[in-house]
């Protein structure tokens, strides 16, 4: 800023006071625009330059940390809806110990547990394929079809219960219903199994073993037998290793594929660590289901057994570990594609229409749900 000192230059010039005091009049207001404008530009130039910089900056600070937040959050949204599989599968009032494990293992592989000979439980849940036998439904004891799919057995002691419809509590409950059953294994009565089983030396040395403080062979003691053998049917796959924080288990594409699984909606019935299995669900929120499935007959569910009109379609949540081995899907196993399930799937209970990019996505996602079946269960 330029000041004009008056006095000064009236000493050194003898320019007479009051022609200096006119052309102070004039200049002063100048001087004072001058040096306003000269304020409001440095203003300016700070707030495109300097203040600009700082904005830039704290942009730049801003995007970096959402960059971070972005390549952690899809693990910890992950960790919000589902769990590393438990190690065990404990029970209260059936406690395990290597002698019913190994009663239970016998029986499930023996096909005397059916009335002429022709299948064991391992028929229909196959071990070697995951738990289950790759057909839509299965054979029974006389040849003839059972009207549900049979569901796979690993893993199935962390359910909340069993079959399709939930009428069973636990595996050691489920082990004796299809023994049972006339289309299934066919087995007249419990007081046939426990004579013929009595009969079998082994089997009464094995029994006593097991259950040495009741009475050995009994229904029950075989079905507890049964069930503490299921209990130990845990399949862990990477995706356990991903979930307790290693982020480098599964590869990009296999995180892309669980974004779509979140971000489609599969989360609302396929949480926790088995991604389902803890819960009941109307098939077909968005449409009839076997419209899309072409089931035939059509099965309403849980109504079956309960007649309450709230029931109708009602089915218990499938488990989607090893879901890739476990074709056909659906309680009736109407679909053999997993890619055609998932977007069966994402329409009727979702109401989202899937591409096949993205549905392929997430059965890449979904295979890392497949674990390893271990020599011990065969």
């Amino acid at each position: 800023m330029i000041i004009i000192n008056f006095e000064y230059v009236h000493l050194v010039t003898n320019i007479p006071a009051s022609k200096l005091y006119f052309w102070s009049l004039i200049l002063y207001p100048l001087q004072i625009m001058k040096n306003t404008f000269v304020g409001l530009l440095s203003l300016a130039l700070f707030a495109s330059c300097g203040g600009n910089q700082d904005v830039k900056e704290e942009k730049k600070v801003s995007l970096n940390q959402e960059v971070a937040q972005e390549a952690e959050s899809l693990l910890t949204r992950a960790q919000n809806y589902f769990g590393p599989l438990p190690k065990e599968a404990p029970s209260a009032t059936n406690p395990l110990s290597p002698e019913k494990i190994a009663l239970g293992k016998k029986l499930f592989f023996d096909k005397r547990l059916s009335k002429d000979g022709t299948i064991s439980c391992n028929s229909c849940h196959n071990l070697d394929t995951y738990g289950v036998d790759n057909l839509a439904t299965s054979p029974g004891d006389e040849g003839k079809n059972g009207a549900r799919n049979s569901p796979t057995v690993m893993n199935a002691a962390f359910h909340i219960a069993q079959f399709w419809d939930g009428r069973a509590a636990d595996v050691e409950e489920q082990a004796g219903g299809p023994i049972l059953n006339p289309i299934e294994m066919n087995i007249p009565s419990e007081e046939f199994m426990e004579k013929r089983l009595s009969q079998i030396p082994e089997y009464k040395s094995l029994f006593a073993k097991a259950f040495p403080n009741t009475k050995g062979i009994s229904y029950d003691n075989l079905q507890n037998a049964i069930g503490a053998f299921e209990r130990t049917l845990i399949t862990p796959s990477k995706f356990d290793n991903y979930i307790v924080g290693d982020e480098s288990a599964l590869n990009a594409v296999e995180k892309k594929g669980l974004e779509l699984f979140i971000n489609t909606g599969c989360i609302t019935c396929h949480n926790g660590p088995l991604f389902g299995g803890n819960q009941y669900q109307k098939f077909g929120l968005f449409g009839n289901y076997w419209e899309l499935t072409g089931s035939n007959p059509i099965d309403m569910g849980i109504f079956t057994e309960s007649g309450s009109e709230s029931d109708k379609y009602f089915f218990k949540v499938p488990s989607l570990r090893n879901i890739e081995k476990t074709y056909p899907y659906f309680h009736d196993g109407s679909v053999s594609d997993l890619n055609k399930a998932v977007i069966i799937m994402a329409k009727l209970q979702n109401n989202k229409k899937l591409s096949e990019a993205d549905a392929a996505s997430i059965v890449t996602f979904l295979a890392t749900l497949t674990g390893e079946v271990s020599s011990k269960m065969k």
